[in-house]
């Protein structure tokens, strides 16, 4: 099965990917490992996205939609993948599905709310990248890393401002991608806002998994 995970960002998709890729035993395409990899590879499309990086230019998407026909080509892909962190807007769906059609686009769906308060409570140890939240699982000592003793931080990714903009940039331009595969009949959409083994649940019963 090749699947697209849609939610904003927030919703739980990387922890929900890590997941199903046991369950289907598929790879997951992140267009950021995809390019790192075939720019250290010196393919053809690496070298000319490493072009654009180095100019400091993003991506063109038709190089990218390049580099997915790619990865799906390779053996690991051969009973499907699972896409995480794109299509990003329509034109990059409309795009893919004349290129690779997905089978089924799952998407999680949280409130703005909840992911504000899920990601505000984030806290991030910058020496060791561990990784605590306020609600379920704090540092034993309050600001104080478990593992290495260092403080832990919010990140500015994480704080309340930037993933207000960063949500209102999802439902400007990824949302809409919904539409797009619901159109086609593909679109399935479970509830994010549960516990992570109930989403795991719903997310089988969904793909038919």
């Amino acid at each position: 099965m090749k699947l697209v995970l849609l939610g904003a960002p927030g919703a739980g998709k990387g922890t929900l990917a890590s997941y199903l890729v046991e369950k289907m035993g598929v790879p997951t395409i992140s267009t950021g490992n995809m390019l790192r990899a075939a720019i250290a590879d010196g393919t053809e499309l690496g070298k000319q996205a490493k072009s654009y990086m180095d100019a400091g230019d993003l991506v063109p998407d038709s190089l990218i939609l390049g580099l997915i026909k790619e990865r799906l080509a390779q053996p690991d892909c051969k009973n499907g993948c699972i896409l995480d962190g794109f299509p990003r807007n329509v034109p990059q769906a409309e795009a893919l599905e004349s290129m690779v059609p997905m089978d089924c686009a799952l998407s999680l769906e949280v409130a703005d709310e909840t992911i504000v308060g899920r990601m505000s409570s984030r806290r991030v140890c910058l020496t060791c990248g561990a990784t605590y939240n306020l609600t379920n699982m704090k540092t034993k000592v309050e600001g104080v890393c478990d593992k290495c003793g260092n403080p832990v931080v919010i990140r500015k990714d994480d704080a309340p401002e930037t993933v207000l903009a960063r949500l209102k940039t999802y439902h400007d331009q990824t949302e809409p991608v919904k539409g797009f595969y619901e159109k086609l009949g593909k679109l399935k959409t479970i509830p994010g806002d549960v516990a992570m083994e109930e989403v795991q649940k719903l997310a089988c019963e969904a793909l038919g998994l």
